[in-house]
């Protein structure tokens, strides 16, 4: 059985993501692919034991052909984590038991994973989400297929179109230039970025590492989506040493003390971090949630 939810959840920007709902169980996805736009429809059989899937769109072969490793196909090393590593833990020997079939996912689009990122550098998930869903009502455009109008189902902006966007709309958004400002850098070479997920992960993120304003946590989050990086850990990101640390230790740990305790479990860091996101407890709260910025022009729905 292939938790098709479960292993492409990473793939959504929030619930009210344009590029992905979930209705009666299937999964509908847009991508703006190297071929054109595409919407699929994705279904786990269980019954026959296999995913069902359709696509509309220029891209929809493209799409098709990239669904195994979207569904984790090429995550060759699952097998040696659940044997060699998992055991070494009595929490995730149980996350592995209740999620026996979860594969990290390899979208193989890069510039989309990457904007989406850095939307949502530090800001509130609140904030990053608006942001996301005006950028694709504002500049996106109407997905492919029959029941995409009906979904409101959207693709995302295109390098080309990103990099026409003036400053003023960003911030109507609202995004503040601090993340415009790399959104727009990062569309310049858009194409260069898409080849990275022919290189090596170390490579990879070093080419992502090397443009201005994109450091190890948005590289992070770009690996474990679209390249399909286990060991690319969010270091830097507010809620992720915290929940590890409660979940393998009993404390909350730093991002120095997240680095110590994920080490023996290279090059499946990853694995551990997306596993308490799927089974572990979060931190208790010592304080009111983090609000969103207020002095932006644009309004938050």
């Amino acid at each position: 059985m292939v938790p098709v939810n479960t292993i492409l959840g990473p793939l959504r920007r929030g619930r009210g993501d344009p590029t992905f709902r979930v209705v009666d169980g299937a999964v509908w996805r847009t991508a703006r692919t190297p071929l054109g736009p595409a919407t699929l429809w994705i279904r786990a059989d269980g019954a026959a034991g296999e995913v069902v899937a359709e696509a509309w769109g220029a891209g929809a072969g493209w799409a098709l052909e990239a669904l195994p490793d979207m569904l984790g196909d090429a995550d060759t090393g699952a097998d040696e984590f659940v044997a060699d590593v998992a055991g070494r833990h009595p929490f995730l020997r149980e996350a592995l038991r209740r999620h026996p079939h979860w594969r990290v996912p390899r979208s193989g689009l890069v510039f989309e994973a990457l904007l989406a990122a850095i939307l949502e550098q530090k800001v509130t998930g609140q904030e990053a989400w608006a942001g996301w869903q005006a950028l694709l009502r504002r500049f996106g455009e109407p997905a492919p297929g029959p029941a995409a109008p009906q979904l409101g189902l959207r693709l995302a902006p295109s390098p080309e179109t990103v990099r026409m966007i003036p400053s003023w709309e960003w911030l109507a958004m609202p995004v503040d230039p601090a993340r415009s400002r790399v959104a727009v850098v990062t569309a310049r070479v858009a194409s260069a970025l898409e080849r990275t997920v022919a290189l090596a992960h170390a490579d990879a993120e070093r080419a992502l590492c090397s443009l201005p304003g994109i450091g190890v946590w948005t590289a992070a989050e770009v690996r474990q989506r679209a390249h399909g990086d286990p060991d690319a850990v969010s270091f830097g990101d507010y809620h992720v040493p915290g929940r590890i640390g409660l979940s393998l230790t009993g404390a909350s740990v730093d991002d120095a003390g997240l680095e110590a305790l994920l080490e023996p479990f290279r090059p499946h860091r990853y694995r551990v971090q997306r596993l308490v996101e799927l089974c572990g407890g979060a931190p208790p709260r010592r304080g009111p949630r983090m609000p969103p910025r207020r002095h932006l022009p644009g309004r938050y729905r």
